[in-house]
């Protein structure tokens, strides 16, 4: 891992580990949620303890180191807030997100917002997107399994995005 300058919400910012896998968790009251340890592991060794919690659809939770949320901050603003996919964006990623800090037990406490619209109460899955957790209702997630499989067209556009560059 390569160091680099520190960044808000983390003692000293790293390149991070990915985020891979689903770990079962459960939603306590108050919205609190505990950090799988495996999660957790990769966030303790890039010294992470801020992040910015928010959702593209109200449906699921997207868990963002704020190290890795500000990235997209910075390329965000790279671009011009009149083009209407970033306005969309960050009108999304604004009305259902906050800003948390994980506490001495390794919980977060999700946006009440995104909890209601969500249904984040009770089993969830915590699942790995590389940069990001996304936390979604565990039966609403099982529900939709079958229903986005991969399609022919999915796994030719992935064939070409996961084919060896030379």
């Amino acid at each position: 891992m390569s160091g680099r300058q520190q960044g808000i919400g983390s003692k000293r910012q790293t390149e991070m580990e990915a985020f891979r896998g689903n770990h079962p968790a459960k939603v306590e009251d108050g919205g609190r949620l505990k950090l799988p340890g495996p999660f957790k592991k990769i966030l303790d060794d890039a010294t992470v303890t801020q992040f910015y919690i928010t959702s593209l659809d109200g449906l699921s939770a997207q868990i963002w180191p704020l190290p890795e949320w500000e990235k997209q901050e910075a390329l965000l603003a790279e671009s011009s807030t009149m083009d209407d996919a970033v306005d969309k964006y960050l009108n999304l990623t604004s009305y259902y997100g906050q800003q948390v800090e994980m506490d001495k037990q390794a919980r977060v406490v999700l946006p009440q917002i995104l909890r209601e619209s969500a249904k984040l109460n009770g089993e969830v899955a915590v699942r790995g997107k590389m940069h990001y957790l996304e936390v979604q209702d565990l039966k609403n997630l099982e529900e939709s399994l079958p229903v986005n499989a991969l399609t022919v067209e999915d796994r030719q556009t992935l064939k070409q995005i996961l084919k060896p560059r030379s």
